[in-house]
């Protein structure tokens, strides 16, 4: 187990420095934020002393060995680092200290608020939308998966199957405006609902906050259709996959129900492949469900991540993917310990 983790660590770090490693190649290909910040009619010297302010007058393989050393745990911390970096010192000079660090990445351009602080506000909103959506996707899926595996071939099966299939088939930025123009232009004085808004919003006659929950039912409603439409399809092929085999037939000779063999016996062994697919749509969500907040101006970590790019705001955009492929990593890792959990057949090799 602990060689299983050390070597899916080691193997994670390599996927991130991929990650920092490409996206300051494609940064080289962006717009200047120096010239955004400054203006338009800004003169020429007015952009290069933005430019150096932002250590952006360094060169590229420079400015990348200097984000390395940043996220390091052992790094470099320079003096004018010293009051945001969280950081223990080994070795000092007066140019700064060889130091065990918490990583560092950085301010944004735009608000000069620290990157992780601005990630993890915005986290909450997402991981809501995403853990909601998968919720409604893993029960609906997953019932009417059964409904369908235990009776294949009818109409129920060929019916549901069918509606699945469209499921699949429709992106999610697509069924968004769908949506938007069915229950709020067109149904809108009959739902009552609106096409943007957050969970929680300050409240506008008193002191706190006021909740409006139903500005989840639209978001959720786009992004659970494909995830339920392909556990259903799991959980259906599966189950009659798993029907099929000998230690079903034995427990039907013994006279069990078969609710009972469904599920004592049928259901456990069909999951393993739903619970990979769930896990897997939840590092997507978790990610940033980029189209559907811009789309609902939710203030997700995908809205974030949109309006760091048009803005340029490097160290938040290269802050909130570098977050992102951490979370994929770590869920990933943890869908390896859950599927061996739930099937002793499967070893950590």
């Amino acid at each position: 187990m602990i060689r299983y983790l050390l070597r899916r660590l080691f193997r994670g770090l390599a996927i991130l420095l991929g990650v920092v490693t490409l996206l300051f190649l494609i940064f080289g290909l962006l717009a200047d934020p120096a010239q955004q910040l400054a203006g338009q009619r800004a003169d020429v010297a007015t952009v290069e002393g933005i430019r150096a302010e932002l250590g952006l007058d360094k060169p590229r393989w420079q400015q990348y060995l200097l984000y390395l050393n940043d996220l390091s745990p052992l790094g470099w911390v320079r003096p004018a680092q010293a009051g945001d970096v969280t950081h223990q010192p080994l070795y000092t000079t007066g140019a700064g200290s060889l130091s065990l660090k918490v990583p560092w990445l950085r301010r944004s351009f735009q608000t000069g608020e620290p990157v992780l602080m601005l990630f993890l506000q915005r986290l909450p909103g997402t991981a809501l939308l995403a853990l909601v959506s998968l919720a409604v996707a893993a029960l609906l899926g997953i019932g009417l998966g059964v409904l369908a595996g235990m009776r294949p071939g009818t109409w129920q099966d060929r019916s549901l199957s069918l509606v699945a299939f469209a499921g699949v088939s429709a992106p999610s930025f697509f069924m968004a405006i769908v949506f938007i123009w069915l229950f709020v232009v067109e149904w809108g004085d009959w739902t009552g609902l609106a096409s943007s808004g957050y969970v929680r919003e300050p409240a506008v006659f008193h002191a706190g906050y006021t909740w409006h929950w139903q500005h989840l039912l639209l978001p959720v409603l786009t992004l659970s259709i494909r995830p339920l439409a392909i556990v259903f399809q799991i959980t259906r092929d599966s189950l009659i996959d798993t029907l099929r085999q000998d230690y079903i037939r034995t427990a039907r000779a013994k006279g069990l129900p078969s609710w009972r063999i469904i599920q004592d016996h049928a259901l456990r062994n069909s999951l393993n492949p739903v619970i990979t697919s769930l896990t897997g749509w939840l590092a997507s969500l978790l990610a940033g469900t980029f189209f559907v907040e811009y789309i609902f101006h939710w203030q997700g970590i995908g809205k974030l991540t949109i309006d760091a790019l048009m803005t340029s705001d490097y160290p938040l955009l290269l802050g909130c993917c570098l977050c992102t492929a951490t979370i994929f990593v770590l869920v990933n890792v943890l869908t390896d310990l859950l599927y061996a959990w739930l099937d002793p057949r499967v070893r950590l090799g």
